[in-house]
């Protein structure tokens, strides 16, 4: 279980305000599904919201403490059938979310020849965020946005 201070807590607290709850945990109890939901859940977004239905205060403690074991999660806030929990992001998704739709990338471009009897040509070709391969295989550049008419008399 990851452990806060009381001013990270407070933080916290103040940013899950305004957050809905994400996973509901009903009758059933903490399934495998529900906690494989709460972990896809705290890879996304990092603190969510967990609402349980039950009315016995116990269990929902025992819930708390179970996924906050079991998903390396620190507890923020428990208010009556709401769960606040926290884990840091994974820089995985960070390093993916950072590199999408910047600059240079490395495309594979594979040609067959022109009988089909000899091997395909393999290139490998950067080609910038606004180019494209088409399905012949050749580069082309996205097309200029069109400008409004109207916009251009006045």
């Amino acid at each position: 279980m990851l452990k806060l201070t009381p001013a990270e807590r407070s933080e916290l607290r103040a940013e899950a305000h305004g957050l809905s709850p994400v996973v509901i945990v009903g009758e059933g109890g903490l399934t495998p599904a529900v906690t494989k939901e709460i972990d896809a859940s705290l890879n996304a977004h990092g603190l969510i919201k967990v609402r349980v239905f039950g009315d016995d205060r116990e269990a929902r403690i025992a819930i708390y403490d179970t996924i906050c074991a079991e998903l390396k999660a620190a507890p923020v806030q428990h208010i009556g059938k709401l769960l606040v929990i926290f884990r840091p992001k994974k820089d995985a998704i960070k390093e993916r979310s950072e590199t999408r739709g910047k600059g240079m990338r490395e495309v594979t471009i594979v040609k067959p020849s022109a009988s089909g009897t000899k091997r395909p040509s393999v290139t490998k070709v950067m080609i910038k965020g606004n180019e494209r391969v088409t399905a012949g295989g050749s580069i082309k550049r996205a097309k200029p946005r069109q400008k409004s008419a109207k916009k251009s008399m006045g």
